[in-house]
């Protein structure tokens, strides 16, 4: 694991330290154990009903989203594209390259190379959009969860650009939150979004505005 993340534990750690908060990690994972946990945890729905679910929450809240065969990803993709007039996207580094069509310009954040600095926040508003996976879905809620992990590049990556074309994998798609905290148990130290639908939000006058903190577009290929 990247020695950033270790770090923002120990940093973190050190916060609860200097709170007072002085229990052992063993006292407090048993306290942790001992939370009710009385909430629906696991779904039941056939995995059919449950993409059926996702699909409609996802519509719900104004995102598009069409389930895909997988040898069909790049043309779909490629369509979408087409459809949002994009031709510049940003991608994480290690995105599939049979996935990316031609005819359009993607932009690997960080460059070719590892040792690549990162695009700026200005380099990527410049862009018409972002094409990445995911970590995990979430059915019941039409949640996406992102993380900086394969096929996700940074937070910002996704943050800053106003359209963003996520592909996920039916397989990654659970029914429940529970479900998906742990699915993301192995990575929880990990940089992570969860996002339903494109960014949206309403001020105190109830007027709802899109694209404040995240893209205002979004579209989902869900790869069966």
């Amino acid at each position: 694991m990247d020695s950033s993340f270790s770090a923002r534990g120990e940093v973190l750690r050190s916060i609860r330290l200097a709170l007072g908060q002085r229990m052992e990690a063993e006292r407090v994972a048993a306290q942790y154990d001992a939370l009710p946990r009385d909430y629906k945890r696991a779904g039941t729905l056939s995995q059919e009903d449950k993409l059926q679910l996702f699909l409609r929450r996802l519509e719900e809240y104004g995102a598009g989203v069409k389930f895909v065969a997988r040898d069909a990803i790049r043309e779909e993709i490629g369509g979408k594209l087409a459809a949002r007039g994009c031709r510049r996207l940003v991608i994480p580094r290690d995105l599939p390259a049979a996935w990316l069509p031609l005819g359009f310009e993607f932009i690997p954040n960080g460059g070719e190379g590892e040792l690549s600095p990162p695009l700026g926040a200005a380099e990527m508003d410049g862009m018409d959009g972002a094409l990445t996976g995911c970590t995990v879905a979430v059915a019941e809620t039409g949640s996406i969860v992102l993380q900086s992990g394969p096929r996700q590049g940074s937070r910002a990556l996704t943050l800053v650009p106003d359209y963003h074309l996520c592909v996920v994998f039916a397989g990654q798609v659970v029914e429940t939150v529970p479900e998906s905290f742990a699915v993301l148990d192995s990575t929880s130290d990990l940089p992570t979004t969860f996002f339903s639908g494109p960014s949206a939000t309403a001020d105190i006058e109830m007027t709802r505005i899109k694209g404040v903190h995240g893209p205002r577009f979004l579209d989902v290929l869900v790869v069966d």
